[in-house]
């Protein structure tokens, strides 16, 4: 049933390439495919289950039970049916929209399109089996592919604007560099450096806001102990106490190993944390 959602997710979010123009740049695919992980985790936590199925199989008999039971596993063997097919159709096509998307990718980088092999079916082989439930909350890692024309000269133009002192200059490249890149692999170390940059200028809200969108970006990658723990420390700066103090204290519990841990407990400590 999982495996189901999960394609069916792929497909529903795909659709909508179908109907894109054809000339696409590379960071409207990579927005594609980010927006296609998302869908996929949210379809994860619905397909959780939260119970135990419970059938009615009463009976006044042994018989009448007997025939219950016969006739619920017919009409599971016939959902089962349906949804093996209706898997192995959404297999097929969604097979052939990963292929078209990886044509195009290698069409915008200037690959080799002759070298492209043939498509892998999605989600492997096409025998469903049944899979242990998925935790919410575990990072899934995904291929975020290489950067597009210009991506790193603009982020790194970016960072030696801040580096600089330039913060106005900063802030204005790393925000133009959040639209023109949408779903970069640098969007979390870009959004934390626009932060400070906003910091910088004593814009502290912005700068929150900023901190949020490089921790959300990644909350388990190699930035998010310090962007989370920049958004406490800019609440604090703030006036809302409460929400820095829990928002500091997540730090810790997240990343206990981080030095961006102790530097969260002396804050606590500073604004009187409970």
């Amino acid at each position: 049933m999982k495996v189901a959602g999960w394609v069916l997710a792929a497909v529903l979010t795909t659709a909508s390439v179908a109907q894109a123009q054809d000339q696409q740049t590379l960071a409207d695919i990579r927005q594609e495919l980010t927006v296609l992980h998302v869908e996929i985790q949210r379809l994860k936590r619905e397909f959780s289950t939260t119970g135990s199925p419970a059938p009615n199989l009463s009976g006044s008999s042994i018989l009448e039970r007997v025939d219950a039971i016969e006739a619920e596993l017919q009409r599971l063997t016939r959902q089962t049916e349906q949804l093996n097919q209706r898997v192995q159709n959404i297999v097929t096509d969604g097979t052939n929209r990963i292929g078209d998307l990886e044509f195009r990718l290698v069409e915008l980088e200037g690959g080799d399109l002759s070298a492209l092999g043939e498509t892998s079916s999605l989600g492997g082989d096409t025998e469903i089996a049944t899979a242990a439930p998925t935790s919410p909350s575990a990072p899934v890692a995904i291929d975020q592919g290489e950067l597009a024309i210009g991506e790193r000269a603009d982020f790194d133009a970016a960072a030696q604007a801040l580096a600089e002192g330039s913060f106005q200059a900063a802030a204005d490249q790393f925000a133009n560099f959040d639209v023109s890149y949408p779903g970069s692999p640098l969007a979390p170390e870009a959004n934390l450096k626009r932060g400070h940059a906003l910091e910088g200028l004593g814009d502290t809200r912005e700068a929150a806001r900023a901190f949020l969108a490089s921790f959300t970006g990644d909350s388990e990658g190699a930035f998010a102990p310090e962007a989370l723990f920049e958004l406490g420390s800019a609440l604090g700066r703030l006036g809302q106490r409460d929400q820095a103090c829990i928002t500091l204290g997540e730090v810790g519990v997240r990343f206990p190993a981080s030095s961006a841990a102790t530097s969260a407990t002396q804050e606590m400590t500073s604004l009187g944390c409970p």
